[in-house]
Formats: C-alpha cells, structure tokens, sequence
C-alpha cells in the first residue's frame, strides 16, 4: 500500500509539473532550448557535455525555473545532435557516441543515412520519455532511502563516484585519477568554510571564493576542446554524408523496436547508479544486439540494430543520471557535473531535501524533459537538412566562434577579468590533457564533488572524535567501499585473466572512426600526422 501511494504521488506531481511547464512562456524556453542545444550539438567535436557547458552562462540571466527548463531542451538537444554528427560526419562527440557512429556513418555511406537518423531520433525518443517516466518513479524512493544516510555514507558514496568517473572514462584508469586529482585541487582553492583560513589562491583576492565551476567547466569542454578539435582538423572540406535515401521503413521498425527497449533497459539501470554513466550500456547494447540479431553479417557494414540499441541505451542513461543528482547531490558523468553546477550557480542546495525544499522546479524540470523530448523528435527530423548545412561551416570560423562564445559566457559570470585568464589557463590545461589522453570530465567532476566531500568526512571525523572507525561503521559505509574497492581491483585481475580487449583506439586504428577521438582519449604523433595527409 505504501509503494502505491508513493506512485500516486509521485505521479500527481510529474502531473502539476508539467501544468507548470505547458505555459506558453516556458514551452518558449524549451523550444529555444531544443534549438540551441540540437545547433550546438550538431557542431563537430561537440558532445552533450560541452554543449551545456557552453550554454550554461545563458540560461543565468533568467528565473530559476524558466532557466532549468530551457536547460533540459539543451540537454536534450545535445544528445541529438550528438548522434547527426555521428552518422553524418562519424564524429562522436563523446565516448558513448562510438557505437552510433560504427554502424551509423556505414548507413550514410550506404545511401541509408536518412533512416539512420530516423531510429536515432525515434529512439531516442523512445528511450528518453521511458527513462523520464522511471526517473519520476525512481527518485522519490530514493529520496525516502537517502534520507537516513550518513555524513560518513554520503562520503563514502562521493568516493564510489570519484573512482568509478575516473576508471570508466578514458582509456588508463591512472591518467583519470590523475585527472581526478586536478580537480579534487582545483576544488580546495578558496576559503575553508570549517576554519575560515583561506587556501591555494596565491594571494590573488578574487580567489577567495574559489574558482568559479562555470569558467572551469567552458575552459575545459569549450576551449580545450576547441583548440584540440581545432589542432587535429584534416586540411580541406570535411566529407560530410548525405542524409538521404530511403527514409524509415516498416521493416526498419520491425527491426528497431526491440533494440530501442533492450537500449532502455541497458541505460536507466547504469545511468541511475552513483557509479554509472552512459559508456558501458552503450557498449553492452551494441553486443547484445550483435547477438541477437538476425542479420550478424551486417554488422560493421551498416546494421540498423547498432544504431537503435545504443543509441536508446545512450539516451536513457541520461535520463538515469538524473536520478543520483537529484536526489544525493552525485554526478556521475561530465553532463551531470554542469548541471549540479547550474544548481549551485542558483543557490540551491541537491540531495535528498532538493524534493523537499524545491519540489516545484525539480518536477518541473523532469515534466520539461518530456517536452524536450517530444519535440525534439517533431522538429528535428524535418529540420535535418538544416543541421547537415552547419556541419559545413568552415571550421576557423566555427571555432573562432566558439572561442568567443565561451569568453563572453565566462566574463558575464561574475564580470570580472580576472575570470578570462582563468578560463585562458585551464583551457590550455583541457588542450594538453585532451592530447595526451587524459579525460576531462573527473576533473570537473572533481571540482565540484571534492568539497562535498571533504565537508562530510571532516563532520564525520568531528562527531566521532577523530576515530576512523565512523568511515566503515554503517552497513552503506562497508558495502559502498567494498564496491570502490572492486571498481579499483576488478579490472586489473580481469585484465590478468583475460587479456588485453578491444578499446576504441584500437577501433580507430583500423580506421573505423575518423576526426577525433571522444572524452579525453589521446593518440600519438604518428596517427595525427597520418591524418593530416
């Protein structure tokens, strides 16, 4: 009976969010959103992530709500757009993206690249309004769970995330704790909130307050990637397919539908965990279809499966994503981290009282990612000759303005100069982690959950009188760092007892992906020059 209540509840409220969000200003807001963030998207080297980090200065001149709900349509529409660019130019944006573009770009250059987008954005579909729907479902359970954790279990659970981002994302788990460590420094400058000393700001009084996530989120995914993206460009027009033939078949969704669910059900689990993210689903989507389907012979020649599987999977995760945000304050991937940093620019506090204290913006927001979602897939699909046009922009121009965008951005932050050398700096930063294959998104990660949880482990050791013992006295503590120590050991031994497997650089060697490599993964010398010819 109590689990049906909670249901109803939670349903009554996804309902009066989306009353909230049906008003013809903030159905406004989420069109522009879904236009800016698909425009954004669509752009070469330009995941979901870099596209909220891009826009997120925007959306700050505006009220909370109206803003989130226009962040949403940029979510969303980054994750579309994500998926044209690698169909059509086989450009992921970002390492969950490889999937899609290994059979997507085969599509395009088998003439079907018009239904290849078509079950990319059904899919998407699909998955998204899924996941959205369980994510209204999920987080109010969540929220009763959490509310008795600890401050020793609330570290213990940001420990889980800080090891599972750096060891999942990027190709050497020890380049992203490396990673990781820059932003756990990155997050220590500024004034200690339990002692009032200040640390790390060189004496520069603007850095008292710390460094602005904002600047660093746009130098590291905006600047770093541009100016890498920017370094490694081909000389001469990018080769952009068509997205022409025949458009989405009846048999073409007799062979999707089941991939679009089996996606779903891969990504929402994943993304929900403090400990997921969106690449393993996509990967265990794309070799449960290979499997499955009756027509193996097509795979890595253009099979419709390879696109709907991950691509719903990739979609999904987003959405579960949401869940550990919401209701603990953890973000779990380099999306997650900039919109809890668009919470903390609001001055609202996430974690299991955000239901609580901001329960009309937080069933808003979910309500507009329904709305997103919807009408991304009405406007898009016959937009997509549109999108096709600026994957012709002449790339100095693109980045040029990149560049720009992303020093206007940061600048309107806080309206202070110091913010631009910042942004200067750590960009530089993002360029060289990204050329020697160190991920960015632990750092960023890092920089906004390393004071967390350094809060909550200094009031745990505070209420225990310095006794470690507190760090593994509840059930939560001793099951969630038995779980970071088998994220840390498990690799290794299945590395031992099976051997080295097939990464995506090995993937790219062989030719398969073109442009760039996704989220901090590196190559050497010799490939980029032989790219350049």
């Amino acid at each position: 009976m109590g689990d049906g209540l909670v249901l109803m509840d939670a349903l009554g409220d996804l309902v009066g969010g989306l009353g909230d969000a049906l008003t013809p200003q903030n159905l406004l807001f989420a069109l522009l959103g879904v236009l800016l963030g698909t425009a954004v998207g669509v752009l070469p080297g330009i995941g979901p992530a870099m596209t909220v980090a891009l826009l997120l200065p925007v959306t700050y001149v505006l009220e909370p709500t109206s803003a989130f709900i226009m962040f949403a349509g940029i979510y969303y529409g980054g994750m579309y757009g994500g998926s044209t660019t690698s169909i059509l130019l086989n450009t992921p944006g970002e390492s969950s993206s490889i999937m899609t573009a290994l059979e997507g770009n085969k599509m395009a250059k088998a003439g079907r690249g018009a239904a290849a987008l078509a079950t990319a954005a059904l899919g998407s579909f699909v998955a998204g309004t899924i996941a959205t729907l369980l994510l209204a479902l999920v987080a109010p359970t969540v929220v009763d769970l959490a509310i008795g954790i600890t401050a020793a279990d609330y570290f213990a659970i940001a420990v889980l995330a800080f090891v599972a981002v750096a060891t999942v994302l990027g190709a050497s788990p020890l380049r992203g704790l490396a990673s990781l460590g820059i932003g756990l420094y990155l997050g220590l400058v500024g004034t200690d909130v339990l002692t009032g000393q200040e640390r790390f700001t060189l004496g520069v009084p603007q850095l008292s307050d710390g460094i602005d996530v904002v600047v660093v989120a746009v130098a590291l995914f905006a600047v770093g990637e541009a100016l890498y993206v920017a370094s490694r460009l081909r000389r001469g027009p990018v080769q952009v397919m068509g997205a022409s033939g025949s458009w989405f078949t009846r048999e073409d969704l007799r062979r999707s539908w089941k991939p679009w669910l089996r996606g779903t059900a891969f990504g929402f689990p994943f993304g929900a965990l403090p400990a997921g993210g969106a690449e393993i689903p996509t990967f265990l989507s794309y070799a449960t279809e290979r499997k499955l389907s009756k027509h193996p012979e097509q795979f890595g020649k253009g099979a419709i499966e390879g696109v709907a599987g991950p691509e719903a999977a990739n979609n999904a995760a987003a959405a579960g994503v949401l869940v550990p945000l919401l209701t603990l304050g953890i973000p779990t991937s380099a999306t997650a981290a900039i919109i809890l940093a668009a919470f903390q620019g609001y001055g609202i506090q996430t974690g299991p009282t955000l239901l609580t204290t901001e329960s009309p913006l937080v069933w808003t927001l979910i309500a507009s990612l329904l709305i997103g979602n919807f009408m991304l897939l009405v406007l898009n699909l016959p937009l997509v000759g549109l999108w096709v046009k600026l994957l012709r922009i002449p790339r100095p121009y693109l980045y040029a303005g990149i560049l720009m965008f992303a020093s206007l951005g940061s600048y309107a932050v806080n309206a202070d100069p110091l913010d631009l050398v910042l942004l200067l700096v750590i960009g530089l930063l993002g360029f060289f982690m990204r050329r020697y294959g160190w991920p960015v998104a632990p750092a960023v990660i890092g920089l906004i959950l390393g004071p967390i949880a350094e809060t909550n482990l200094r009031r745990a050791l505070a209420i225990s009188g310095g006794d470690l013992g507190v760090l593994v006295e509840s059930w939560v503590s001793r099951i969630v760092l038995g779980l970071v120590l088998l994220a840390l050991v498990g690799p290794i031994v299945l590395r031992l007892v099976r051997g080295p497997r097939s990464t995506p650089e090995e993937l790219q060697q062989e030719g398969t992906l073109q442009h760039r490599v996704p989220a901090g993964r590196g190559r050497g010398d010799d490939e980029e020059e032989e790219e350049d010819r």
